[in-house]
């Protein structure tokens, strides 16, 4: 039988050469190949949306994807990234709870991330728990400190959390995502200003304000990225900060 690819032709100038030479323009054809395979399949989509074989994106004006391009977040220079089409519907309601929940996630692991570099610097004096004669020194940074704070201190933590959750910082969909503002009763409705701050002022200046809620977007999204880096770090060396020798287990160390 034939080897796969051999139909019995010849091309002029390549019929001789050593098995290496044949060996090195055989993977070199299959490597252009699966090229000219995903190049061909890119042309066509673009032709047939653009109308054009080098269409020009402004000509696809059918596109779902045009009712978020002027949102906040789309930055250069990939603009608007959706890589596996989860806004192709354009429903604007699914985006506005998920942009919500980006800018949410994305804070958290902006604080997470300064949690684990913080203590490397400074720590609080004195005791977290002095019932436990436990002080804050005595706690390791990173996934460590889960099994050395006290489960009452642990219960703090997600006491305080569903507190902001359900009452004191929710968001209203009658409000930008990531605005968020306490229940009407009381005192009367709440909203966080610049930075965060309890009842703190909001920009005036739109084109500051644009820059701002840019900054945070991109900046969420960078620490959603290093924090997820941090916990496998720590995870795999056993430290927050690890030394990649310590992780003897890997299973590149066969290569």
């Amino acid at each position: 039988s034939k080897a796969p690819g051999d139909m019995g032709w010849k091309p002029p100038f390549f019929t001789g050469g050593t098995a290496e030479q044949k060996s090195r323009r055989l993977a070199v054809e299959l490597a252009n190949g699966r090229l000219a395979m995903m190049a061909i399949i890119g042309m066509f989509f673009q032709d047939g949306l653009t109308g054009s074989a080098w269409g020009d994106w402004a000509n696809y004006t059918d596109s779902p994807l045009r009712a978020f391009e002027n949102e906040l977040g789309v930055q250069a220079p990939v603009g608007y990234f959706d890589p596996l089409g989860m806004s192709n519907d354009g429903d604007a309601e699914v985006f506005y709870r998920r942009r919500c929940t980006e800018i949410k996630n994305g804070r958290v692991a902006m604080i997470a991330a300064m949690g684990y570099i913080v203590p490397e610097w400074y720590r609080f004096p004195g005791y977290c728990s002095p019932t436990d004669a436990l002080k804050f020194s005595d706690i390791p940074n990173g996934l460590a400190a889960l099994g050395k704070v006290p489960a009452g201190g642990l219960g703090q933590w997600v006491a305080f959390c569903g507190f902001l959750e359900l009452y004191a910082a929710k968001q209203d969909q009658a409000d930008p995502p990531g605005l968020l503002s306490g229940k009407d009763e009381g005192f009367g409705r709440v909203e966080f200003g610049r930075l965060g701050v309890f009842r703190g002022d909001r920009s005036k200046d739109d084109e500051a304000k644009k820059r701002g809620l840019n900054s945070e977007l991109a900046n969420g999204r960078l620490a959603m990225m290093a924090i997820i880096g941090m916990f496998f770090q720590d995870g795999l060396t056993g430290s927050a900060w690890g030394d990649w020798s310590n992780y003897t287990d890997s299973p590149l160390r066969a290569f």
